[in-house]
């Protein structure tokens, strides 16, 4: 996991149908591969859970670890969205609503969010092309 420390790393619910599509879209994004990815339900998201004292049964919200800091929830969105660059980054000006509105919103989709999209039974398995952006 040490190779993964040097840039960020996305912890997502690895189930969820909406999830593995923000993943997904991340990944073509991303393409100097500085974000690494792990399902929250993982061994090593666990384990990252645990190190950063996160509980480690709430899978209702992303967790970006990035210069090791932790950011969570509409926050995580919104610095993912900066570190993407570009166009992407222009999103990071929502930060200036309050926090509270915010993750409202966030929650609002997280609660609903398997109805919406569905759940898988298993965590994604990535292909052997993007394996490596894969924590363990």
């Amino acid at each position: 996991m040490e190779k993964q420390r040097d840039g960020s790393i996305l912890l997502f619910d690895g189930v969820c149908n909406f999830c593995n599509g923000i993943v997904n879209f991340l990944i073509r994004q991303d393409k100097k591969g500085r974000i690494s990815f792990g399902s929250l339900q993982s061994d090593a998201g666990q384990k990252l859970l645990r190190e950063f004292r996160l509980p480690q049964q709430d899978f209702e919200s992303l967790v970006y670890i990035k210069d090791c800091r932790i950011y969570q929830k509409s926050t995580a969105a919104l610095e993912i969205a900066r570190d993407l660059g570009g166009l992407w980054s222009a999103a990071y000006i929502l930060v200036v609503i309050p926090k509270p509105l915010r993750d409202g919103l966030y929650f609002w989709i997280a609660k609903n969010r398997y109805r919406w999209f569905g759940r898988k039974d298993h965590c994604m398995i990535p292909t052997p092309e993007i394996r490596e952006r894969f924590i363990d």
